[in-house]
């Protein structure tokens, strides 16, 4: 009986240790839901004017789209987890007040740097290497 036990508990011993573990699985991060238009509330620890139309739209496939203050922009968006790069790829160019134009040199080239995104308490976060907060977004209900 204490044989047949022995024996029992090793055979089971000896399957759970051949049993592989998917690290792959373990480790991988769910990308952040951040599809959506998005009003841009700070732009590089400056508050946007208010009223204003800046905006980021994050579409499906990695499409990017928006306002940066004065006009619309149009490019790409790479997200795995919460590392996030924005690449704008053209804009329309038509002239407005100075105030907004310079609020839409600061929204574009804010972009350039951003690296990660952070979800907390309703904002979307849009960060650099060095945890720096470049962008603050809140969602539209649109």
């Amino acid at each position: 009986m204490i044989k047949q036990s022995f024996i029992t508990a090793s055979l089971l011993f000896a399957l759970t240790a051949c049993q592989s573990t998917d690290l792959s699985q373990q480790t991988q991060v769910k990308d952040l839901a951040i599809e959506g238009t998005w009003h841009i509330e700070v732009a590089n620890g400056q508050a946007v004017i208010d009223y204003s139309p800046a905006k980021l739209t994050f579409e499906a496939e990695g499409q990017l789209s928006g306002n940066n203050s004065c006009n619309n922009f149009f490019g790409r968006y790479a997200l795995s987890g919460n590392s996030l790069q924005l690449q704008p790829a053209g804009y329309t160019r038509k002239a407005c007040v100075e105030a907004l134009m310079a609020q839409e040199q600061q929204v574009m080239q804010t972009m350039h740097n951003v690296t990660q995104a952070a979800l907390t308490k309703g904002k979307l976060l849009l960060q650099d290497v060095d945890d720096k907060t470049l962008l603050v977004l809140s969602k539209t209900t649109k």
